[in-house]
């Protein structure tokens, strides 16, 4: 009974002062807010570093597949198209040492401001009968658009098409999409182009608008009904509405039957990699070809890059780290002392009770006990407030405290690989997994909170349990 009447004493203390409890509240709680958002900020960017370190591996392990692949990869292709009215300009998407990184899913450069040449059908037949071959991919592309008439600084006159949208027509056959990833690999909704697709499509998320189409619908080419089996996310730095469907449909609407506009010949291995070239150059006089050494320094470009994003992220996340170490010792102080100053004024206003107390047969122990049951009741309050606060506004709060790690990005940059594939490359912001606090932290948190409230309590309940009941009856 007698610690029932301590604990009843020390709940009507703590109610009769209402407004000093609320200030005195709203300040913990704030504390134990940044104590519980500050760990889970610091727990989302671990995983978000632990997510984009198993990234870089695998993109590593990308690479290290496309330097194989690329040293057997040759690019078949007519010589860059002139503007129509001449003047020889390279087409928009090329480089002059074969690289870059227009062009959308799947590698396919966008026909864009010219002319377009296309080679006979009957190339890939030839090439595939060449010592050496070991997969010969060819690919249509054609862009349909408006011509205009632009008048350069020259004072002549050339003819521009001004694109719509770019149908790209690949090879349909489970083996090669499988292996060669000749179409996108950003599928965001419905599924990819698959062998024996008919009368479907796979449109990109910018020519969705364009056409007024999306999933499942039906989509106007050409006077050609098509349905919407798939859309990917479109990473053309050109922002070309690209249209992806089976070869042989892509040549059909476009009455370009019998003719590809590039292919793709992978050598049996990398030895045989130059006669191949020169035999396929042999083949046609407009030929132009690309192969692995103008791609190496693009691809190690890349894996450069991503190491050094690595090594920035990982330095950043170590530098957060300490200063998110440095935040949670400043609350920890901050709520110790407002607990112990707020006790010591607490002790200091009722030297008179706590005479009166003494007067009456009140021990020591009861004195201590009573006010070490007020400091930690309002810390306990606090606590539960803050455990609420931190869990609501827990990812505004660790953003605002802790500086973005670099190197870390959901939204990864897509870019278009030397071998026509589409790779991601880690991003060069923050864009991490949301700080949600766990059950064991708010926990955590809230234990914390009782803890300081009864250590920040000590000194005062001890120092009231120690005041002479004459000096304190005679304290005004």
């Amino acid at each position: 009974m007698k610690n029932l009447g301590v604990f009843t004493r020390a709940l009507r203390n703590v109610s009769r002062r209402k407004i000093r409890v609320l200030l005195v509240v709203v300040a913990l709680s704030l504390s134990m807010a940044i104590l519980v958002s500050i760990p889970a900020g610091i727990m989302a960017n671990q995983e978000a570093a632990k997510e984009l370190k198993a990234n870089y591996e695998a993109y590593l392990g990308d690479i290290q597949e496309e330097i194989k692949e690329a040293y057997t990869l040759l690019e078949v292709r007519y010589a860059s198209g002139d503007f129509a009215g001449g003047g020889g300009f390279p087409e928009v998407g090329s480089f002059p040492e074969g690289g870059g990184f227009f062009g959308g899913g799947g590698g396919r450069r966008p026909g864009f401001f010219r002319s377009e040449n296309f080679f006979n059908e009957s190339l890939v037949l030839e090439i595939e009968a060449l010592e050496g071959t070991d997969a010969v991919i060819p690919f249509f592309e054609k862009t349909e658009g408006t011509n205009q008439t632009i008048s350069t600084p020259f004072g002549t006159s050339i003819e521009m098409l001004i694109p719509d949208y770019t149908i790209v027509g690949v090879v349909l056959d489970n083996q090669i999409i499988s292996y060669y990833n000749v179409l996108p690999n950003t599928i965001l909704e419905g599924r990819n182009l698959e062998e024996g697709d008919t009368g479907t499509v796979l449109l990109s998320l910018n020519s969705t608008d364009y056409f007024g189409a999306g999933m499942g619908d039906p989509v106007d080419i050409l006077g050609n009904s098509f349905t919407v089996v798939g859309i990917y996310d479109e990473t053309d730095i050109l922002g070309l509405n690209r249209v992806y469907m089976s070869l042989s449909e892509a040549q059909v609407i476009t009455g370009c039957e019998g003719q590809v506009s590039s292919i793709d010949v992978y050598a049996t291995n990398e030895n045989v990699v130059d006669e191949l070239a020169l035999e396929i150059s042999a083949l046609d006089e407009n030929i132009t070809i690309t192969t692995y050494e103008t791609r190496l320094s693009g691809i190690e470009f890349r894996a450069e890059m991503a190491e050094e994003n690595l090594e920035l992220a990982e330095a950043t996340l170590s530098q957060t780290q300490a200063l998110a170490f440095q935040e949670i010792g400043i609350a920890i102080v901050a709520t110790s002392l407002i607990v112990l100053f707020t006790m010591l004024y607490t002790v200091r206003e009722r030297t008179k009770e706590i005479g009166v107390l003494k007067a009456i047969g009140f021990s020591n122990g009861n004195i201590m006990s009573q006010f070490m049951l007020e400091g930690v009741m309002i810390s306990a309050i606090a606590g539960l407030v803050g455990v609420v606060i931190g869990t609501i506004a827990a990812p505004v709060l660790s953003t605002a405290l802790l500086p973005p790690i670099t190197g870390i990005n959901s939204n990864s940059v897509n870019v278009t690989s030397f071998v026509g594939r589409q790779v991601s490359l880690p991003g060069l912001s923050l864009s991490a997994t949301a700080a949600i606090p766990s059950v064991e932290l708010l926990l955590l948190v809230f234990i914390g909170a009782l803890l300081l409230g009864a250590l920040g309590t000590l000194y005062p309940a001890w120092r009231a349990s120690r005041t002479s009941p004459m000096e304190a009856l005679r304290h005004e």
